[in-house]
């Protein structure tokens, strides 16, 4: 019975369907009768005799209405499944196929660091897989978290609109924040993924819903399901205390030195697809991010570091530009590096990536840059260091992403070319 009815369904009036098959209908009965006047007339069969001109014009006016019949017929049957995209057919079309083509690549981070990572390799690749913290417990994604139960989102919303259409209407909606009333500080997209979650029962499937909606190149993956909560070991220099500060947004706005970090629970294991991604991955890209609230609540998570050193990728840690009030001031890039070993042990990562130009123009007196140190450095000898220009000179504290994109696709192309005259 639902069969009938919905067979039923294309014979109603608006669809504009039927009109162009007609068309198609006439424009292929055209070409063939010209086409068949012709083929009967050079085995000279005896037929009407017509001017060649007539089955010429058939052929011709049937070639004619066959393409835009087409064209109009595909375009009214796929419209309502790109509803929500820009751009025409063609750049849907092609926008599609660039999906899961191209080198596969991980970025791992969180805050606002990580999208600027997506933005750079998303014009060469449609196969990034982003994983983020799941430790947020501020703003918008910390008010969810305690009053609904589910899982920080705000660092998904974040990183999902860097992998959409920045010109998209969704996007835009996806990033609007409200100003105002109760909701004042909510992000529309974190509660949307909230609201996605209890509406498809899991966090995974509303990732795979937002994906297809906002038509992502690339996907997003929490590093956990689980509920973890961040610790920092802060020590106060000159009054000779150590405290232990619960929570990501807390640790910031501690005022002391970080001397460690731990999650909650220790034992915390990894987002099944996530492993996965990186045990395929052909390059993988740790920061730019707060190094103690973003990347390393992603590599302490268990599975995740395991799954760095069992890789074969090219595995590249991207030193931040400026150094951190309250997490890293006065680091320099070694500092960045020693800290990781320090929490997750070496042999994580084998290049790093760091800026070492430092304009003065734009980056005002809170700028302070991450420093480089000796090529005579320890760190050196255990990693491949390189240094050059990464500054977004309009936000100098920032990476410039198009110069971050072309210098990972240099370091692959030698890694490549290394293994093919091995």
């Amino acid at each position: 019975m639902h069969t009938r009815r919905m067979s039923t369904r294309w014979f109603l009036p608006g669809l504009g369907v039927k009109r162009w098959l007609l068309v198609l209908l006439i424009g292929i009965v055209s070409m063939a009768s010209g086409l068949a006047y012709l083929i009967v007339k050079l085995v000279g069969v005896e037929f009407a005799d017509l001017p060649l001109i007539y089955p010429s014009m058939a052929i011709v006016g049937g070639m004619a209405l066959l393409p835009i019949a087409l064209y109009r017929i595909f375009r009214n049957l796929f419209a309502p499944y790109r509803r929500f995209q820009r751009g025409s057919v063609a750049d849907v079309v092609y926008s599609h196929s660039r999906k899961n083509k191209g080198m596969k690549v991980v970025a791992i981070g969180g805050g606002t660091g990580l999208p600027s990572v997506l933005r750079a390799m998303k014009p060469y690749t449609g196969n990034i897989t982003a994983i983020v913290t799941m430790a947020d417990d501020g703003g918008s994604s910390g008010r969810l978290r305690r009053d609904l139960g589910v899982l920080p989102p705000g660092d998904l919303r974040n990183n999902i609109a860097a992998l959409a259409d920045d010109e998209s209407l969704m996007t835009q909606l996806f990033q609007y924040r409200f100003s105002q009333g109760e909701l004042e500080g909510h992000a529309f997209g974190n509660l949307f993924i909230a609201a996605l979650s209890g509406i498809s029962g899991n966090l995974e499937s509303a990732l795979i819903e937002i994906a297809r909606v906002l038509n992502l190149q690339g996907r997003v993956f929490p590093s956990t399901m689980q509920d973890v909560k961040l610790t920092a070991t802060i020590q106060y220099l000159g009054k000779n205390r150590v405290v232990k500060v619960i929570g990501e947004s807390q640790i910031g706005a501690s005022g002391g030195q970080i001397e460690a970090v731990s999650i909650t629970p220790e034992d915390a294991e990894a987002f099944e697809p996530s492993v996965q991604a990186i045990l395929e991955a052909e390059v993988i890209i740790m920061g730019p991010g707060s190094l103690y609230t973003s990347i390393l609540p992603n590599l302490m998570v268990r599975g995740i570091a395991e799954a760095l050193r069992a890789t074969h990728a090219y595995k590249v840690y991207i030193c931040n530009v400026a150094t951190q009030p309250g997490e890293t001031e006065g680091y320099t890039v070694a500092d960045h590096v020693i800290a990781l070993e320090r929490h997750i042990g070496r042999g994580v990562f084998q290049t790093v990536l760091a800026n070492n130009v430092y304009p003065k123009e734009n980056a005002g007196e809170n700028t302070h840059y991450v420093q480089a140190v000796s090529p005579k450095h320890e760190i050196a000898q255990r990693y491949e260091v390189i240094y050059t220009d990464l500054v977004d000179q309009d936000r100098p504290w920032r990476h410039d992403p198009n110069k971050l994109a072309q210098i990972i696709l240099q370091l692959r192309g030698k890694i490549i070319e290394k293994v093919e005259s091995a």
